[in-house]
C-alpha cells in the first residue's frame, strides 16, 4: 500500500467514524433511552430501530467483526512460519538469531507491561458500563503452570478449529524452525508459505478497504444507545496509547541502547528521524524496510551482514507499538464492559500479545486483527473493537514509527556485540545524508 493510498484510507475511516457518531447521536435524539421511532405507513408501521439499528447497522457491523476474526488463525500461522523461515542460516539460528529474537521479545514484553500498568492507573474506560451482546459465564482461572502447559497442542488441527491462538503460535514457531532446517525440501515448502502470505496480505488489504463501511455501521449502532459523554473516555484512551508510544520510543529504546552498548542515544534519535517520518506516513514496517536498512548501515554503521538479517526480522516480529495498543485496548474494553480480569488474565494478555507480535505482519490494520485474538483469549467481547477502530488509524502511524525505531536499536546492539559495527560512522552526524534524498513514493510493501 503506497503512502497516498494509506492516507486515503485514513481519511475514509476517520470520515466514517465521524459520520457514524453523528448519525448515532441523531438517532439517539430521535429514540432516547432505547425507544423506537415508528412511521405509520397504512398497511404496516415502519420501525426506524428495526430497519437501521437492529437491521443494517447490526448486520454489516457483525459481518465486519466476523471478517476480522476469520483472518486471525491463517494470518498468524502463515506470517509466523514466514518469519521463522528467515532464520535459514544455521549460524544465524544460533547466537545472532538468539540475541535479536530475545531483544525483540524483551522490548515487546516491556512495552505491553508498561502500557497495561498505565491503563490500569488512568482507567480510561471506567464508568461506561456497556452491555456486551454475549453473556459471559464466570469461569475459574487456570493456574499459570497450567496456562504454560496448555500452550503446547496435542492436536494442532484442533487448535486451528477452536481458535486456541497460543497453541497455534507455538506450533507455527516449531513448524517454521523445522522448515528452516530442512534444506531444499524446506525451501520448497517455505516458497509455498511465502506465496500464501502474499495472498493473505491481499485479503487484509481488501478487508481494510471495506473497513470504513464496517466502522460507520458499528459506531452508528453504538452511539444510538451510547451517551455522548462516553466519547470522552475514547479521547482518554487515545492519549494513554499515544503517551505510552512516545515514552517507549523516546525513553525505553535509548535507555536500552545506552545500557547494552554505551552509545550516545541522542545521536541515535537524530539519525532515526527520516526513517521514523517515513514509517509514520506509510503506517507500514514492511514498506519502511529499505529505509530502515539504509539508516542502520549507512547512518549508524551496522554491517550489512547483521542489518540485512535483524531489520527484516524486526519488521516481522518486533511490534512493540502494536503490543502497546493491545495492552491499553484490552484494559479499556474490559473497563467499558465492566468485566473483571484476574492476574492470570493479565499475564495471559502479556504472553499472548508478546508471542502474537511475532505473527503480526508489518502492514496497516493488522494490529486490529491481532487485538481480536487477544480479546478472545481472555474472554472479552470482540465488538469492543468498534469503540477504538476509528482512532486506531491515527495511532497506527505513531506505533509504526516506534516499531522501526526498535528495529534499528536492536540492529545496533547485535552489531556492536558481534563486532560488526563502525563507530566512526555512528558518530559522524553527516554519514548517510544522501538517504534523505531517496524518492520514497515508488516503494510498496
Amino acid at each position: 500500500m503506497s503512502s497516498d493510498q494509506s492516507s486515503n484510507l485514513t481519511r475514509r475511516i476517520v470520515t466514517a467514524m465521524v459520520s457514524g457518531i453523528l448519525l448515532g447521536a441523531l438517532l439517539q435524539w430521535l429514540m432516547p433511552n432505547g425507544k423506537d421511532f415508528v412511521i405509520p405507513l397504512g398497511l404496516f408501521d415502519f420501525s426506524l430501530r428495526a430497519f437501521l439499528v437492529d437491521g443494517i447497522f447490526e448486520v454489516v457491523g457483525k459481518i465486519f467483526i466476523a471478517s476480522l476474526q476469520m483472518l486471525v488463525v491463517p494470518l498468524v500461522f502463515v506470517s509466523l512460519i514466514c518469519g521463522t523461515c528467515s532464520l535459514k542460516d544455521t549460524s544465524k539460528l544460533g547466537k545472532i538469531g538468539g540475541k535479536a529474537v530475545g531483544l525483540y521479545l524483551i522490548t515487546t514484553a516491556i512495552a505491553i507491561s508498561f502500557a497495561m500498568t498505565l491503563a490500569m492507573v488512568i482507567s480510561p474506560g471506567e464508568g461506561v458500563n456497556m452491555a456486551a451482546d454475549t453473556t459471559f459465564a464466570s469461569r475459574e482461572a487456570p493456574s499459570l503452570a497450567q496456562t504454560i502447559i496448555n500452550m503446547f497442542p496435542s492436536n494442532p488441527f484442533a487448535a486451528f478449529a477452536e481458535g486456541n491462538m497460543l497453541q497455534v503460535i507455538v506450533f507455527a514457531l516449531l513448524f517454521g524452525i523445522a522448515i528452516a532446517l530442512s534444506g531444499q525440501a524446506g525451501e520448497r515448502i517455505a516458497g509455498i508459505f511465502e506465496d500464501l502470505n502474499v495472498v493473505i496480505m491481499r485479503l487484509v488489504t481488501i478487508l481494510m478497504n471495506i473497513a470504513p463501511y464496517g466502522v460507520f455501521c458499528l459506531l452508528a449502532g453504538l452511539f444510538t444507545d451510547l451517551s455522548i459523554e462516553t466519547f470522552g473516555n475514547l479521547i482518554v484512551y487515545f492519549m494513554v496509547v499515544f503517551f505510552a508510544l512516545v515514552i517507549h520510543g523516546l525513553l525505553t529504546y535509548p535507555i536500552l541502547l545506552k545500557a547494552f552498548t554505551g552509545l550516545n542515544p541522542i545521536i541515535f534519535l537524530k539519525k532515526m528521524r527520516e526513517a521514523a517520518i517515513f514509517a509514520f506516513s506509510t503506517s507500514s514496517s514492511n514498506a519502511t524496510i529499505p529505509i530502515t536498512l539504509e539508516t542502520a548501515t549507512k547512518k549508524m554503521g551496522v554491517k550489512n551482514s547483521i542489518a540485512s538479517f535483524t531489520v527484516p526480522l524486526g519488521a516481522t516480529i518486533n511490534m512493540d507499538g502494536t503490543a502497546i495498543m493491545q495492552g491499553v485496548a484490552t484494559v479499556f474494553i474490559a473497563q467499558v464492559f465492566n468485566q473483571d480480569l484476574t492476574l492470570v488474565d493479565y499475564l495471559m494478555v502479556v504472553l499472548t500479545a508478546t508471542l502474537a507480535s511475532i505473527g503480526t505482519a508489518g502492514v496497516p490494520g493488522v494490529g486490529l486483527i491481532m487485538l481480536a485474538m487477544v480479546l478472545e483469549q481472555v474472554g472479552l467481547p470482540v465488538e469492543g473493537i468498534a469503540l477504538i477502530i476509528g482512532v486506531d488509524r491515527l495511532l497506527d502511524m505513531t506505533r509504526t514509527a516506534v516499531n522501526v525505531t526498535g528495529d534499528s536499536m536492536v540492529s545496533l546492539v547485535v552489531g556492536k556485540s558481534e563486532g560488526q559495527f563502525e563507530s566512526d560512522t555512528y558518530h559522524n552526524l553527516d554519514a548517510g545524508k544522501d538517504i534523505e534524498n531517496i524518492d520514497f513514493h515508488h516503494l510498496k510493501d
